[in-house]
């Protein structure tokens, strides 16, 4: 059971933690402490659960996680419509560099993962610059063939950090993760981060403040890159058959109350 007290949920059979940003944080510092066993946090948003109902392996990558964090607005909407709990966003975006500044303040190394070279340099020199004393013990571009893998392992392994930050893009980095986290004998906490590297290196601004308030923000990259379009015919797929199982249940309640 991931986070402190926290339940964990199912939102159309896709489950999810119920934690707030405070709660992924102290859960990864338990991991790291040895609190909790080691693992990986993966984000949930309505993209995902559409895929990991279509696909058993995503699905059982979900259920491997150690923290799933409720990444999308919809996650959130879903399952306050469904009683299911109170959920507040924690968007991988913003738990990374939380990570960050808790392993600076703690001492621990990081490794980084994925983006292009230049993209990652840009985004160790970003977090340096904003967490004094971070330490990063090594970076790798996701440009790392089949061949080259059991090497880059090596190298992380070698390099002694304990949170691992992987930005390959999904479902790339949830494949690897699921595939390479047992072969990691230092990390702790392996975190996948998606394009945040790039917003980190100043490349792809996050949307404004004003839509990520309301829980807009996917919009705001849509509406900036237009190829998202297959993404968010998921969105849209997820949203349909969250209203169709909210009323089918309303309607059960309503033949319910007027037959007593």
């Amino acid at each position: 059971m991931a986070g402190m007290n926290a339940k964990r949920i199912e939102i159309l059979g896709v489950p999810v933690d119920c934690v707030t940003m405070q709660d992924a944080v102290a859960t990864a510092e338990q991991m790291i402490a040895g609190e909790r066993p080691a693992g990986y946090i993966m984000a949930v948003n309505p993209e995902k659960v559409v895929s990991a109902s279509s696909d058993p392996a995503i699905l059982g990558q979900l259920r491997s996680a150690a923290l799933l964090i409720p990444d999308g607005i919809g996650i959130v909407i879903a399952a306050r419509l469904f009683g299911l709990a109170h959920l507040s966003r924690v968007p991988g975006a913003e738990l990374m560099p939380r990570l960050c500044e808790m392993a600076a303040r703690r001492g621990y190394p990081v490794f980084l993962y994925g983006a292009k070279p230049e993209i990652i340099q840009e985004a160790a020199s970003a977090l340096q610059r904003d967490f004094s004393g971070l330490r990063i013990a090594g970076t790798q571009h996701g440009y790392v063939t089949a061949e080259e893998m059991s090497a880059l392992v090596e190298r992380i392994n070698a390099s002694g950090a304990k949170l691992l930050f992987v930005a390959l893009g999904s479902p790339r980095q949830e494949n690897w993760m699921a595939r390479h986290f047992s072969q990691l004998t230092t990390i702790c906490v392996c975190q996948g981060v998606g394009g945040t590297f790039d917003v980190l290196s100043g490349r792809i601004a996050r949307a404004p403040r004003f839509f990520q308030i309301l829980g807009l923000e996917w919009f705001y990259r849509f509406i900036k890159q237009p190829t998202r379009l297959p993404r968010e015919i998921n969105r849209f797929r997820f949203g349909f058959r969250v209203l169709r199982r909210w009323l089918a249940a309303l309607f059960t309640r309503l033949r319910v109350t007027n037959t007593k």
